[in-house]
């Protein structure tokens, strides 16, 4: 499986030395405290090796592929216990040849060097060292970038399989935050709970799980607020498997054992945005049309609310639905949470002529382009009731002849909701990963009871 991702990934670039480091171990308060370690997932794609310290070539004109780095000396092994030889791990994922690092400056030298955006500090001292670049000549390979967007962005079967993996768990998750949540308790005492099932599955969190009582704010970790009657609790978490694919799901429940009769209308209004936008799945059409149709039905919900008016396509090109939903529908799914978001959204979720909108909310959709079978992606529609912004908006009267903002001072202790769920796109449209999750109001309130 390696050797053919690195075989494709030389077949597109053509020429040159492909250099993928892997990710370096990194301190919390003091050199020996370190946290845990989380390898480059580009890294992985190719070379699968879940170490720190590593460094992988493609070498594109010769053929070959290699990865420098150290295998363990006798005092390590009394910290760590022994670990298997490099050349015995690299062998796994179709490598032979094996180097030290110290070797590695000479095999660049004077070649034509491809590498990806630098995300972390030491990347770009890393390149500035290993190239002897000045650090405002350090430039990314657009070739490179959207040779690793393309092939990572169809997941095959097996990664297909391992995210469904991250999937459950990140369910069973769900189902523990919905019932075990109680009034009085901290939302950090229930987030611990979550992180242990993430732990006890083999993996860890794919992200900072948000647990709050103020799901308004849109990551808002969780914290020492007390669950209270007639609030809601947001959770939105993930669970990453021992390989690092990764689930990410929202719900949003009550503290009491139902929902306020004004809460099951909000939730009632996100769930159909939900729905329309999972219908509306299918290879060939622009995520950025099946968010917009998701807005569409957010503004409509909100007009029987009483809070919006007008036309309904005119207010979501206005981005007058921006008051209550201010991100994107949802992003790739896969190695990262945020699929190979640190390549550039406007390489993973653009194209040349469909680029990033500037308004306000559209401007936080990450995926717009045309899906294609094998994507995996999220759908998270959500309302959000923010009073900063409320305030903001009406003290400039903006988009009033779309927005009731007579009406909303209720809602300004409202909160919010979002409901999420991950996709695979296939020829014919969207297929849920994982175990079903309830969601309809009945089936989250007989939870919660």
């Amino acid at each position: 499986m390696y050797n053919e991702r690195r075989n494709q990934l030389r077949s597109i670039v053509g020429k040159g030395l492909i250099l993928l480091p892997g990710n370096v171990e990194s301190s919390m308060s003091y050199r020996a405290n370190v946290y845990p370690f989380r390898q480059d997932s580009t890294f992985l794609y190719f070379f699968g090796l879940d170490r720190p310290g590593l460094v992988g070539i493609v070498d594109t004109e010769n053929d070959r592929d290699i990865v420098f780095g150290e295998d363990i000396d006798l005092d390590d092994l009394v910290w760590t216990g022994p670990v298997e030889a490099l050349a015995s791990q690299a062998t796994k994922v179709g490598v032979t040849d094996v180097r030290p690092l110290k070797a590695l400056t000479a095999a660049l030298s004077g070649k034509t060097v491809h590498y990806l955006p630098p995300y972390r500090p030491e990347h770009l001292l890393q390149l500035h060292e290993w190239l002897s670049l000045p650090f405002d000549k350090i430039a990314p390979s657009v070739l490179l970038i959207r040779a690793v967007v393309a092939l990572r962005s169809i997941k095959s079967p097996a990664e297909v399989l391992e995210i469904e993996k991250g999937v459950n768990t990140t369910n069973a998750m769900q189902m523990a935050a919905i019932q075990q949540a109680r009034e009085g308790m901290t939302e950090a005492r229930l987030a611990g709970v979550l992180q242990g099932i993430a732990v006890s599955a083999g993996g860890n969190l794919a992200f900072p799980t948000i647990l709050t009582v103020n799901g308004q704010i849109l990551h808002n970790h969780y914290g020492p607020h007390l669950l209270e009657r007639g609030r809601m609790v947001l959770c939105d978490c993930g669970a990453e498997t021992a390989l690092h694919y990764s689930g990410d799901l929202t719900r949003t429940f009550p503290v009491d054992g139902r929902f306020t009769p004004l809460q099951k209308e909000v939730y009632q209004i996100v769930l159909d945005a939900h729905q329309n936008a999972v219908g509306a799945l299918k290879p060939g059409v622009p995520y950025r049309r099946i968010h917009l149709l998701a807005c569409a039905t957010l503004v409509k919900g909100l007009q029987g609310l009483g809070l919006m008016q007008g036309d309904v396509e005119e207010a979501v090109t206005e981005g007058a639905h921006a008051l209550f939903f201010q991100c994107g529908l949802g992003h790739m799914l896969g190695l990262d949470t945020h699929d190979m978001e640190n390549l550039g959204e406007a390489y993973v979720g653009y194209t040349d002529t469909l680029t990033k909108s500037t308004q306000f909310g559209l401007k936080s959709l990450r995926l717009g382009k045309p899906l294609e079978a094998g994507f995996v992606l999220t759908v998270e529609p959500g309302l959000y009731f923010i009073p900063e912004l409320i305030d903001r908006w009406a003290s400039e009267r903006k988009l009033e002849r779309f927005i009731r903002y007579d009406r909303l001072e209720p809602f300004k202790t409202f909160g919010g909701i979002r409901i999420e769920e991950d996709f695979l796109i296939t020829p014919t449209g969207g297929q849920l990963l994982g175990d079903p999750l309830p969601k309809t109001i009945p089936e989250v309130e007989a939870l919660r009871g």
